[in-house]
């Protein structure tokens, strides 16, 4: 285990904190665009679209495996990480933008209180949770440890949605650190 890496012992003994997220409103913690692949810029303010996503984020151009043509999928628009798991497993604040997400959010995001399918309002803006399942890659591996990947991908982790959801963008706004995030 390197010294920068949690062991999965001292992981699960942060599941308590995680599940004390709140269930319908909470806070958006931190906000992360990716202007390009492994690029990361954390960003106080940011602008949604349904049709290009986060402004300045490479969604769009950076196109999806999950689409037969390549293309970006509407569906996967927007990742959001519980920010209580991303602070366990990340263990500094400047390493939370390492896990990839746009937003960190203070919210419950397990299945049972946001299944696909859940509006969520956020800043001025309107998003909805999809079902395509977000789990840890090779990268998440070499930033957080093996340890960490199966944290996230275990039983809990996926009930839990430890490694985050998808979510589209279903009505244009404004997103800010600090704005409320609530279900609709």
């Amino acid at each position: 285990m390197s010294a920068e890496h949690l062991g999965i012992e001292a992981l699960e003994k942060g599941l308590p904190e995680i599940r004390e997220a709140p269930r319908d409103s909470g806070t958006v913690e931190l906000i992360v665009r990716r202007p390009a692949v492994e690029g990361r810029e954390a960003v106080e303010e940011a602008e949604l679209d349904p049709a290009t996503g986060l402004a300045g984020d490479c969604w769009l151009e950076r196109g999806s495996r999950a689409t037969e043509d390549g293309s970006a999928h509407p569906e996967m628009q927007l990742t959001l990480m519980n920010a209580r798991a991303t602070a366990l497993i990340a263990r500094t604040r400047e390493r939370w933008m390492l896990a990839g997400d746009q937003l960190y959010v203070d919210l419950d995001l397990s299945t049972a209180n946001l299944p696909p399918g859940t509006l969520l309002e956020v800043g001025t803006a309107t998003i909805e949770i999809t079902a395509h399942p977000h789990r840890g890659c090779g990268k998440f591996v070499r930033r957080f440890g093996v340890d960490a990947m199966r944290f996230v991908n275990s039983d809990v982790g996926r009930e839990l949605n430890l490694r985050g959801i998808y979510a589209r963008i279903v009505n244009a706004g404004t997103i800010r650190t600090g704005d409320r995030i609530a279900k609709a």
